[in-house]
């Protein structure tokens, strides 16, 4: 610090020790005095002051007279605008013969072009302008986003309406879409977590759900381009979709501009999907699928969790932030920490939206510790039971939670992405204010019940995968192991 006034340089350091996040106590170290001093020698002393209010902005909703809902939140910090699109639709909804439709159906919406560019087209139109435009279709909703300068706004919602409304599916672009999914499926046993997921799901909603089904070289050759032109009409219609528009716009305009766009898309019809089926009771026991190119185990267990608007939610938000949340919570402290068995170990009860969760653990450990993390997830599974949640372990997984909520809703275009999400799964549009006084809320007795009724590993199913050599001696004091076969089966002749 060669040349810089002695005056100065105290004020360097700790603008430096600030960048690199070591604070007043790295200052402390280099023997740079600190207007502050620690107060305290543990960490259990700290003792923080309350919350303040959180204001949390609502969007303005429109429903256009054809069905269409409209949220909008204006944020002027940008010269930016944001659109998103949710469609009533999801690969739950396909049929088994035709598993891969929808995914397709979501790509090429925007890579086939529309009727009036081309897939190329569109792709030097954004470019030019510094817009991006991306559609895709998942499990239960499909999606549809863009974004753009403030002054192209008006030009690229016209070709985003494009997409939406008038898309043509260019065949070349499904066949590509095609071979990508096929090269996806003879890739889809590479990956351990990839298998650890795919096949627990099958275990928890049952192999007749689709929330379990995969593409294979059958469903995915047997889609055509009718089929998916089929499917845009059967579910994009401006009442099956509640568009959301955040950035520099002034409401009004922005409101004239989507009637322009979309006020002319004739209301589809009011049909109610149909739910998706899952198998009401998981079977116990122990799964095994043989992969011999892994150096570790991957290890899986649970039952069916809950939705969120069961009255358990906020208790249960609670015991999987206990559970996992922290470097300081349990599953890591106990398994990781202690006993070394896992760099990687999660848990807790899973909250869906309109559809029940999974309550999982899972972990990766050495082969040869393969039987003792099976029995340390088992054990802590029973501990939240046997060993409840503390006083001091509620709080401060309240406050953990609570800080950290502050972050989900930084900015409007993040509230306004959770006030889509209510508006589509049908919760009301007071669940982002309730939130924190639903967490403050909830008692320890609360926390104790919801993790009794809702962990119970007694009916766990328990999947293993790794090489038969290294797990072998694990598995073998069970009576009964169930092999899962995840072959991939072969094309039909001819394709």
């Amino acid at each position: 610090m060669n040349g810089v006034k002695p005056q100065h340089r105290s004020l360097l350091l700790i603008g430096l020790w600030s960048i690199l996040g070591l604070g007043l106590g790295g200052l402390a170290m280099f023997g740079v005095p600190a207007s502050v001093h620690a107060q305290v020698e543990k960490v259990e002393e700290l003792r923080y002051p309350p919350l303040p209010d959180l204001v949390i902005p609502e969007p303005q909703r429109v429903v256009l007279d054809n069905g269409l809902v409209v949220l909008l939140m204006e944020d002027h910090e940008l010269p930016l605008v944001g659109v998103s699109a949710y469609i009533r639709t999801g690969s739950r909804l396909e049929p088994q013969g035709k598993i891969g439709l929808v995914s397709l159906t979501g790509k090429v919406l925007r890579t086939g072009g529309t009727k009036s560019r081309s897939g190329d087209e569109l792709d030097e139109y954004l470019e030019g302008k510094a817009a991006l435009i991306e559609t895709a279709i998942g499990d239960t909703s499909g999606t549809a986003s863009m974004s753009c300068l403030a002054e192209d706004f008006p030009d690229v919602l016209k070709v985003f309406g494009d997409v939406l409304r008038f898309p043509v599916f260019d065949p070349e672009k499904l066949m590509i879409a095609k071979n990508q999914e096929m090269a996806g499926i003879s890739r889809q046993n590479d990956d351990p977590d990839g298998i650890l997921s795919r096949e627990f799901k099958k275990l928890v909603y049952g192999k007749e759900s689709p929330y379990t089904w995969v593409p294979n070289y059958a469903t995915v050759g047997s889609i055509t381009r009718e089929d998916v032109i089929r499917w845009h009409a059967t579910y994009f219609h401006p009442n099956r979709i509640i568009l959301g528009v955040s950035g520099d716009f002034q409401k009004e305009k922005a409101l004239a501009l989507i009637k322009a766009v979309f006020g002319d898309w004739p209301k589809g019809p009011e049909v109610l999907d149909a739910p998706a089926a899952i198998q009401s009771e998981i079977p116990a026991g122990v799964f095994y699928v043989e992969k011999n190119d892994m150096t570790q185990a991957k290890i899986a267990m649970g039952h069916l969790g809950i939705r969120r608007d069961d009255p358990d939610y906020y208790s249960l938000v609670i015991v999987n932030q206990i559970l996992s949340g922290s470097f300081g919570a349990r599953l890591f402290s106990n398994i990781r920490s202690k006993q070394g068995l896992a760099y990687d170990v999660h848990g807790g009860v899973g909250l869906q939206w309109d559809y029940p969760g999974m309550a999982i653990l899972s972990m990766s450990t050495k082969t040869e510790t393969t039987g003792k993390g099976i029995d340390a997830l088992i054990a802590e599974a029973r501990n939240i039971v046997a060993d409840p949640p503390t006083d001091e372990e509620v709080a401060k997984a309240k406050a953990g939670i609570l800080s950290s909520f502050v972050f989900s809703v930084d900015s409007p275009a993040k509230v306004l992405g959770k006030y889509l999400t209510y508006e589509y799964y049908g919760y009301p549009s007071t669940w982002l204010r309730e939130f924190r006084q639903g967490i403050e809320k909830v008692t320890t007795a609360q926390v104790r019940t919801a993790a009794q009724i809702h962990l119970r590993p007694d009916e766990f199913a328990i999947l293993v995968v790794g090489p038969r050599t290294g797990t072998k001696p694990a598995l073998a004091r069970y009576d009964r192991i169930q092999e899962l076969d995840i072959r991939i089966p072969e094309p039909p002749a001819g394709m």
